[in-house]
């Protein structure tokens, strides 16, 4: 049992200093400063620690909504896949909820490769997912049957991410994609949790066009499609904007190089600022990594190689926005955790709430660091230190 205190508490919305009981894997109890200082005097060494927390941010701990834990890249054969990513790497990132999602290639790497690498990181103590399916149509499944994947395969909450708009795509038909999102919405309806599918946007002119074409004279609802790397362009920002009036989701990506902002990438935070200019709702606008993905390197024009994409792009803008844009720092941090959380439809992630899954950081605003990270009550990396 831990008493959190000191620190400022965000839910992920602004709650001023709160202490926080943590028992076993949930969140028990958040009271004024002081209010369990008697319950850690009473049992002493029976049990109850006082973690202080002065200075520091006590916050949700991550969703990141696109992760390619077993890598990502191979488009330029196979010297061009990145590496698999590793439990610590997400527990430095502050990331306690990481959705795997194949990318590209679905060949060379596997929905079953895939699968084992959440379930190694779940019996690591993370609150890992995953999404069925990959960049092509038809979607590749676990059991043969996508909405039989989300109901029955318990990391499985939806599809992603499938490719429109990008060469690299199997370029699925408005009909096609219908029948994807109905078959994943249903597999969601029915497990009580999950159902969406996430859409990779890639750099075509039609945009955000298939999506308002698949949904045309359906009953679905635009959440059930979400899309991902909304931030590639202006003009794709602003469809992003409209989406969200209609009441769906779109995700900015975090990770990004010089090469691809010169080359039209917007960063997060201009992304960010111009979502919430255009009268997106904040309550739906997220924020990933795409921890994994391959990204380019250039030299003078030259491609060299690439880099992957890092989970640590994410607390790297969170500490940035706080101390330079702190107006942002709490959309961006709902746009981690609590939103993505509803876009996927996590029952127990994104949000510290009594009764809630004890997944939470500490940031550390002067050191620009993430401190401490617990997952479901117990501690992974604690003043700094990875403790697996």
């Amino acid at each position: 049992m831990y008493v959190i205190n000191g620190a400022e508490c965000f839910d992920p919305s602004p709650r001023g200093h709160l202490d926080l009981l943590v028992s076993g894997s949930e969140v028990v109890a958040m009271g004024a400063p002081g209010s369990f200082d008697a319950l850690v005097d009473g049992v002493g060494e029976g049990g109850v620690e006082r973690v202080d927390a002065a200075g520091k941010l006590l916050v949700p701990g991550i969703v990141d909504a696109l992760t390619h834990p077993c890598g990502g890249g191979g488009e330029g054969g196979f010297g061009n896949r990145t590496a698999e990513i590793d439990v610590e790497t997400f527990v430095r990132a502050g990331v306690t909820a990481p959705v795997g999602a194949l990318g590209t290639d679905s060949i060379g790497r596997s929905l079953d490769v895939l699968y084992g690498n959440v379930m190694g990181m779940r019996r690591q103590g993370l609150n890992a997912f995953m999404l069925s399916g990959a960049y092509r149509v038809p979607a590749p499944s676990l059991t043969g049957d996508i909405a039989r994947d989300v109901y029955l395969v318990a990391p499985v909450v939806g599809v992603g991410e499938v490719a429109i708009a990008d060469h690299r795509g199997t370029q699925p038909t408005p009909q096609e994609l219908r029948r994807l999102a109905a078959e994943t919405q249903l597999g969601g309806i029915l497990a009580g949790e999950g159902g969406t599918v996430l859409v990779h946007v890639g750099a075509g002119d039609s945009r955000l066009q298939l999506l308002r074409d698949a949904l045309e004279d359906s009953d679905l609802s635009p959440s059930v499609l979400y899309p991902t790397h909304v931030n590639r362009s202006t003009a794709l920002l602003d469809e992003a904007a409209d989406w969200a009036l209609r009441g769906g989701f779109v995700d900015i990506t975090v990770s990004t190089t010089p090469e691809l902002i010169a080359a039209g990438d917007i960063t997060s935070e201009r992304a960010l600022r111009r979502l919430l200019e255009a009268g997106a709702p904040a309550e739906k606008i997220t924020l990933s990594s795409d921890a994994g993905g391959s990204l380019p390197v250039y030299v003078d024009g030259e491609l060299v190689g690439l880099t992957a994409a890092s989970p640590g792009s994410l607390p790297e803008l969170l500490l940035q926005l706080h101390g330079d844009h702190p107006d942002l720092f709490p959309v961006a941090l709902a746009g981690m955790t609590r939103n993505p959380a509803a876009a996927l439809k996590l029952a127990d992630a994104g949000e510290l709430t009594v009764g809630g899954r004890a997944d939470l950081l500490l940031l550390d605003p002067a050191a620009g660091a993430v401190e401490s990270v617990m997952a479901g009550g117990q501690w992974l990396l604690r003043g700094g230190d990875y403790l697996r």
